[in-house]
């Protein structure tokens, strides 16, 4: 008997605190309308930023894709599901590399037309030219794979704390970021539009690294650890150059209209061949240059050039023990 008074008295305390039909009366839908109607007059004024076309942009997710099956193809057999040998090798490859091309090709396509609706250009035969410059780019990925593989033995010489090239290309974000970077400074000297930089962005928010497609980088490029490494547009690095984190290739204090002024001038600094950099230093200027063969040592500051050979180290600061 007494259980079913204390069911009757959980019923009786439920019915009593449910509000759900106070919620039902007290919803605020009818006060929307005059947000949406303000929202669509900001981007009708021309004030605010809208991409209202019939014309697709390029998917995130898709280049994302293509990143990841590009990455399949540079590295086979790390990044893959199939169980790879010298019998499928070529098999693999083929049905890969053909699935990109379609892949970029669709991508690519969108990116064109985007541009051609933003600056309201005449018809630029996009699906053509698209599958060209598809197939430019897959024609570059032999001598990328090999520049790739002239980094990771940069960074096995560098870095004793790597055991093999297994632990290079799946674990270091600074393998990913250069990676990602060879894949899109492709597509940027071939002049696709956006897809480059939402490459090397979707790398800058995995790794922390930040390396424009523009910027130019040979062979044998190494960057430890890798947080906080900024490298800009217009850089240009020789072969076998070592950063370490928190290193930033920058430019010098831009004026406000920067964006038209500046634009495809020289703005980021020139590191010559087997330069060392050391964390948390900044370097700034078209104008700047680093030797071959100097060493910069740790949070360090410069705006004008080095000489070949030079060792530049900041002064021991004084530490005070109380």
């Amino acid at each position: 008997m007494s259980t079913i008074k204390t069911r009757k008295t959980c019923i009786t305390t439920l019915s009593t605190i449910c509000d759900n039909e106070d919620h039902t009366k007290n919803h605020q839908h009818a006060k929307l309308p005059p947000v949406v109607k303000n929202l669509v007059a900001n981007w009708s004024s021309n004030d605010c930023f809208e991409h209202i076309s019939p014309v697709a942009l390029p998917s995130h997710t898709a280049i994302i894709d293509i990143i990841h099956q590009a990455r399949s193809i540079l590295f086979p057999g790390y990044f893959s599901r199939a169980k790879l040998h010298q019998n499928n090798l070529e098999y693999f490859i083929g049905q890969e590399t053909t699935d990109l091309y379609d892949k970029l090709t669709d991508q690519i396509t969108m990116a064109i037309r985007h541009d051609c609706r933003r600056m309201l250009l005449p018809c630029t035969n996009c699906e053509e030219r698209s599958h060209l410059l598809a197939l430019s780019f897959i024609e570059t990925l032999p001598r990328v794979t090999a520049t790739l593989a002239t980094d990771i033995r940069a960074t096995l010489a560098g870095d004793p704390a790597t055991q093999s090239p297994d632990e290079v290309i799946f674990c270091y974000p600074g393998l990913l970021a250069i990676s990602i970077y060879r894949i899109a400074h492709e597509l940027y000297l071939l002049k696709v539009p956006i897809i480059p930089r939402i490459m090397t962005e979707h790398a800058h928010s995995l790794t922390g690294i930040d390396i424009h497609p523009g910027a130019t980088i040979g062979p044998g490029f190494f960057i430890d650890h890798g947080t906080g490494v900024v490298i800009g547009e217009t850089t240009i690095i020789g072969k076998d150059v070592r950063l370490y984190q928190g290193v930033t290739l920058g430019a010098l204090s831009l004026p406000r209209d920067a964006g038209e002024k500046m634009r495809n001038k020289k703005r980021h600094p020139t590191i010559m061949d087997n330069v060392i950099i050391y964390a948390n230093t900044t370097i700034l200027g078209g104008e700047t240059v680093i030797g071959e063969g100097a060493i910069i040592g740790g949070n360090i500051w410069l705006t004008e050039s080095v000489q070949a050979g030079t060792k530049v180290l900041m002064k021991r600061p004084e530490l005070i023990f109380t």
